[in-house]
């Protein structure tokens, strides 16, 4: 099932892809002026930013941050790469995230078991694999649908649907699940109130959301709740995401720091957080 609310604008792909080529080799040789210059060249031709225009500017810190990655842009990034997807995350970046949690669930009870999973931005069904025996009914839920029809192939999820994550918590009619999971899609959303306000929604009084962060020290987030990193990704201040779990009614159970995969040999802090609905 697919849940969309937007109707794809047509653009010049080959204008697009030669703005976008200048850019990025602007922005590797260090002229960020220039750079900016051109990735906003970039959004006129492509308001849905397939490229990502917006958050290379924020991470040049040239342009305001955005509330989240455009979902063009993250449906097109997942896309093209589903198919070498594992591959990557796992054998190049060092991501083990899903296994990770799988222990911390553990720790927290040897015997979990949820009777309803809810896996937002599930991909390729990494964490349908590690959690595999702790649910007896899964739901995937991802924005690219080729990483849904490999997560179909795998055959691990009883449900799966094409969507936003947020517009999913807000829009499905599913009954709700005693666990719902996030792994790796914080750092493609900026703003969480939506998200938080989905989770709390959705989940059964009792049951457990589960979520991994990238993060960074205090010095760098100068008092913000998140920020653009580097790499393009989010990162979010361990304040800002226990203030929106408290507000939501929800009991932190457990908040590890982790490396969340490693990126051109460095490790990227995380974090990865378990919660318990009031």
């Amino acid at each position: 099932m697919t849940m969309n609310n937007e109707t794809p604008a047509a653009f010049d792909e080959e204008a697009l892809e030669e703005a976008y080529d200048r850019a990025l080799r602007l922005e590797k040789a260090g002229d960020f002026e220039a750079a900016s210059l051109a990735y906003q060249e970039v959004l006129k031709i492509d308001p849905s930013d397939h490229g990502g225009a917006a958050v290379r500017l924020a991470s040049m810190g040239k342009g305001e941050v955005p509330p989240k990655a455009p979902d063009a842009y993250v449906a097109t990034l997942f896309d093209q790469h589903a198919d070498m997807f594992d591959t990557i995350l796992v054998d190049q970046l060092g991501y083990d995230v899903p296994l990770q949690l799988r222990e911390v669930l553990l720790g927290l009870d040897e015997d979990c078991n949820f009777t309803r999973m809810l896996d937002l931005g599930c991909g390729t069904g990494l964490s349908a694999d590690a959690l595999d025996d702790m649910a007896d009914h899964k739901t995937g839920v991802d924005l690219s649908e080729n990483m849904i029809e490999i997560a179909y192939e795998k055959g691990d999820y009883d449900e799966l649907f094409v969507s936003e994550v947020v517009l999913f918590l807000q829009k499905t009619t599913a009954d709700n699940w005693d666990l719902i999971v996030a792994t790796d899609v914080l750092p493609y959303m900026g703003a969480l109130e939506a998200f938080f306000a989905g989770l709390k929604a959705r989940i059964n009084k009792g049951g457990m959301i589960a979520f991994s962060s990238e993060t960074q020290s205090q010095d760098v987030f100068q008092g913000r709740d998140f920020m653009v990193g580097a790499y393009q990704r989010f990162a979010h201040a361990e304040s800002y995401l226990r203030k929106l779990m408290e507000v939501n009614g929800f009991e932190c159970l457990a908040c590890e720091n982790i490396t969340v995969r490693h990126e051109q040999g460095h490790p990227v802090p995380g974090q990865l957080i378990v919660a318990r609905a009031l």
